[in-house]
């Protein structure tokens, strides 16, 4: 029956041996035979418990052997633990950046309300508003004085990136910073007046300003009173009285130069590669000169290139054999402040990138279309040539402006200076006491750079702030030496106890010491994503060059950017320029 219904049962499956009683094996074959009609329900076969624990050992057996309990010391190791921390701490730092720039933005974006200063307190009138006066301005506790700013521009602008904005590497915009915007975030009410200071009389202690801007009001003339004046007005381009430099050649100063000189950059290739131009005008046109090795117009000439090799030969590739740049200085070398090694590594990445430089070379005279340069051979005799340019770059020297000079004709101890404003260890103007000049328009034996500047304006302002103290401290001087005169027995020794309090804070206030300059360094960009630095070091300087000085470059200017926005601002245009190429257009 079993075999019929298609059941075999094995007799070691149901724990029997082959010895079994006939009897067994029938009633498996009735229960087969039930089940298969399936009338009755599934037997429940019991085994005898000898017989499992003989099955459950042999299967046990047959098994995998279980792993050993490892110890602590021989468990593997975490893998990648460092990584996996170093995830996290990036992962918090970049949080922790976008807070920050977060509550910079809402800070910028929101300032506190400002109360009115005492009318009674002094008056400080600064003028002008670059490196010094700003800085001067961000660390002057404005509680303490009604302070005055006037300037021609109402904007601080980061100048070490002004190369940049000539060929749209960089927005204009990106490195101005409103002055209004600094002032604002000042405790006590400061006034700006959009105006240029035509001239200060010393003996009535009056500054007269301009006011030049094209929408005329019914007052443009001010008069300005103070009881302290900062001069730090700066200077101008120097053309060393060469005959039409300023009337052919283009400075680089101010963001008016950068957007001219961005401007006929386009003008001259638009021009070259106009209909049936001689190739000898072409050459002209696309010859730009640079003249001047300091850091600016070796800083331009590396833009230029880059401007050249990155964008305009792809988009003109017309112009690709004609386009030149030549840098011309009267010096031996380019960047004299520098190193030695970072000059010769300078002039060699020139030489890569084939820009010309043409050192121990004077410039004479200046004409619409070429220059006259006189040039020291090397046996020492000299060669007068014409070099044509479409663009004149004039980037070299400093000269004093109007007012200064008219300020140093009204006090005798100024008469002998022809460089600028001679001042002391505390910047004060030499022959004058109320008188402070920071800058390009100081002479305070340091080369007129804005890292100077800046340090001379923090220390003003340091200062100034000192001075507020130290007035208030005589004022209570003089108080309770009145208050001492007229008091009783008994409350001259508490007064008296008073008075030597402030004596001391007096004596440790007045504990400035004079202005000392502390060198960071030198940089400067040359092209090719390169740049050379010369870092101040502990007692030594670190000088270097390449790619990796051309990171520090950037990380160096975007930390001295003045506010949050504009190095957000430097930032996004970095990109922009990396991913979409530097825009073209003639405006």
């Amino acid at each position: 029956m079993a075999s019929k219904l298609g059941l075999r049962l094995a007799p070691a499956a149901c724990g029997l041996s082959t010895g079994a009683p006939i009897a067994s094996r029938r009633t498996l074959s009735s229960l087969a035979s039930s089940r298969s009609s399936a009338l009755l329900p599934r037997p429940r076969l019991t085994l005898p418990r000898s017989k499992l624990q003989q099955s459950f050992r042999r299967t046990y057996a047959d098994g995998p052997a279980p792993e050993a309990t490892l110890s602590p010391a021989a468990k593997p190791k975490k893998r990648f633990r460092f990584l996996r921390w170093m995830w996290r701490i990036t992962y918090l730092s970049v949080i922790a950046s976008a807070g920050y720039v977060g509550y910079q933005i809402w800070y910028l974006r929101n300032p506190a309300e400002q109360f009115e200063p005492d009318p009674k307190k002094k008056t400080i009138v600064i003028l002008g508003t670059g490196w010094g006066a700003v800085s001067l301005l961000k660390k002057l506790d404005t509680e303490n004085y009604n302070v005055v700013v006037v300037s021609p521009r109402n904007f601080f602008l980061f100048t070490p990136l002004l190369p940049s904005c000539t060929v749209g590497t960089i927005e204009h915009r990106s490195i101005m910073e409103p002055i209004r915007n600094i002032l604002r975030h000042k405790k006590a009410t400061v006034k700006f007046f959009e105006a240029e200071a035509t001239k200060i009389d010393y003996e009535k202690k009056i500054v007269y300003a301009k006011d030049d801007s094209e929408i005329k009001g019914d007052k443009m003339d001010a008069e300005i009173p103070f009881d302290m004046l900062v001069v730090g007005v700066g200077a101008e381009n120097a053309t060393f009285g060469i005959p039409g430099v300023r009337e052919h050649s283009c400075f680089l100063k101010e963001v008016g130069d950068a957007q001219q000189i961005r401007k006929k950059v386009m003008d001259c290739i638009e021009t070259a590669v106009f209909k049936d131009q001689t190739d000898d005008e072409v050459k002209r046109l696309l010859h730009m000169v640079v003249v001047g090795g300091g850091p600016t117009g070796v800083e331009f000439a590396g833009e230029l290139q880059d401007f050249f090799q990155e964008d305009l030969r792809k988009w003109v590739p017309q112009i690709q054999e004609n386009f030149h740049v030549t840098l011309v200085e009267a010096l031996p070398n380019v960047l004299p402040m520098f190193s030695k090694q970072l000059i010769d590594y300078t002039e060699s990445s020139f030489k890569e990138e084939h820009i010309d430089i043409r050192t121990k070379t004077m410039v004479k005279n200046v004409t619409e279309k070429y220059i006259e340069a006189e040039s020291t051979l090397p046996d020492g005799t000299k060669k007068t040539e014409r070099i044509p340019y479409g663009l004149l770059v004039w980037a070299t020297g400093n000269a004093l402006r109007p007012v200064v000079k008219d300020l140093m004709s009204q006090i005798p101890a100024q008469k002998n200076s022809r460089r600028g404003l001679e001042v002391n260890e505390y910047l004060v103007v030499n022959g004058t006491e109320n008188i402070w000049a920071v800058g390009d328009c100081a002479i305070a034996n340091y080369a007129p750079t804005a890292q100077v500047a800046a340090q001379e304006g923090a220390f003003l302002a340091r200062l100034f702030n000192t001075m507020a103290k130290t007035d208030a401290i005589e004022d209570d001087l003089k108080a309770l030496s009145e208050k001492q005169s007229k008091a009783k027995a008994d409350e001259r020794n508490q007064i008296l106890a008073e008075i030597n309090e402030r004596q001391k804070q007096l004596r440790r206030t007045k504990q400035v010491g004079p202005f000392q300059y502390s060198h960071q360094g030198s940089l400067a960009y040359i092209g090719a994503e390169k740049a050379v630095a010369d870092v101040s070091w502990f007692s030594g300087n670190i000088a270097s060059g390449g790619t990796m000085t051309y990171l520090f470059w950037k990380s160096a200017y975007l930390s001295m950017c003045f506010s949050t926005r504009n190095r957000v601002l430097v930032c996004l245009d970095w990109m922009k320029a990396k991913f979409f190429g530097r825009d073209v257009s003639r405006e």
